[in-house]
């Protein structure tokens, strides 16, 4: 999964490598997010994260969940462990760039990315969630001093409880090299002319979404196999535009997969995706869910897997927690 180019790279942009206010200069007492081009946004409304400074041992990265969110809302009294993920992904790319030093115009490409977590955790309050990431680089490769590739990992606390471990490897290439690898699905303006129309979506309950627009599954001739919903209008999944479907749409596929799989209303408490190829615009891409005898407790295992041409594109491992 790629980042698309937001900005050109700034050859002389300072970059604070302590942190926003490290030198004690800055006024404590407010708070604002990070500029939205260091985590690939264009809304700032969906940038969550706050700041970010040296930790004993790594990375401490703050970030504020909001009480009520367009896409990624409170269910049954629970943020969307999906925010989970969201934040990792908004962190490793701002550490990216202010720790390591990436131009702003290089994709991040991820090959995976898992977390396991406290379903308690995630109950919300009648104040935003204060979240902070706690990272630590396991295995940051450079070609000269260029980032390259990165194993990062995050335990993750909430409003002051522990929330959740999680792991994140991905890649970095120049927009030359990515170009050579995309060929003529680098082309944005192309690859967007060429996307196939949005098919139907399932019911929306089916998948625990209120509205069909959230619904990223569309119905077959089998109860577990779908296609997927690719709409590049959606101001959430398709923030900017892209030449591939990205890689949350990816995990909400897998996500909503799991749960049309599982009796109930459940959460997805632990999940593994493995990324290996992009799902093109142009054709259609498969969603399929198997639930295995596996379980753990009270947590039911879900395996899904995404396919275009015949040719794996993503494969999960979800744990499943059903809730009241």
């Amino acid at each position: 999964m790629a980042g698309a180019t937001l900005t050109p790279y700034l050859r002389d942009q300072p970059h604070d490598l302590g942190g926003r206010f490290a030198d004690g200069t800055g006024p404590s007492d407010l708070t604002t997010t990070v500029p939205r081009e260091y985590v690939h946004r264009t809304a700032i409304s969906e940038v969550f994260l706050t700041n970010w400074r040296r930790g004993d041992e790594g990375w401490v990265v703050s970030a504020q969940w909001p009480r009520a969110h367009t896409f990624y809302g409170p269910v049954h009294g629970l943020h969307d462990p999906l925010l989970v993920i969201e934040t990792i992904r908004q962190a490793a790319i701002l550490l990216s760039h202010v720790a390591h030093r990436l131009p702003l115009d290089h994709p991040i490409i991820w090959q995976r990315v898992r977390y396991d977590l406290a379903p308690q955790a995630l109950r919300t309050t009648d104040q935003p969630a204060e979240v902070t990431l706690h990272i630590t680089d396991r295995d940051m490769v450079h070609r000269g001093t260029r980032l390259v590739s990165a194993h990062q990992e995050f335990r993750i606390v909430c409003d002051g409880a522990d929330l959740a471990s999680a792991t994140l490897l991905y890649s970095c290439h120049s927009p030359a090299v990515y170009r050579r690898l995309r060929g003529e699905y680098g082309d944005l303006a192309l690859a967007n002319s060429r996307r196939l129309p949005l098919p139907e979506a399932v019911a929306p309950q089916l998948v625990a979404r209120e509205r069909d627009r959230d619904v990223v599954l569309s119905p077959t001739d089998r109860p577990d196999r779908w296609q997927l919903r690719v709409d590049t209008s959606h101001p959430v999944l398709f923030d900017h535009p892209v030449d591939h479907a990205p890689g949350m749409l990816m995990v909400e596929a897998a996500r909503q997969a799991a749960q049309a799989a599982t009796p109930g209303f459940t959460v997805p408490a632990a999940l593994d995706c493995a990324f290996e190829r992009y799902a093109e615009l142009d054709a259609p891409t498969w969603v399929e869910a198997r639930t295995t005898d596996r379980t753990d407790g009270d947590r039911r295992q879900v395996e899904v897997t995404v396919e275009q041409h015949g040719k794996p594109v993503v494969s999960a491992r979800i744990a499943c927690v059903p809730t009241s």
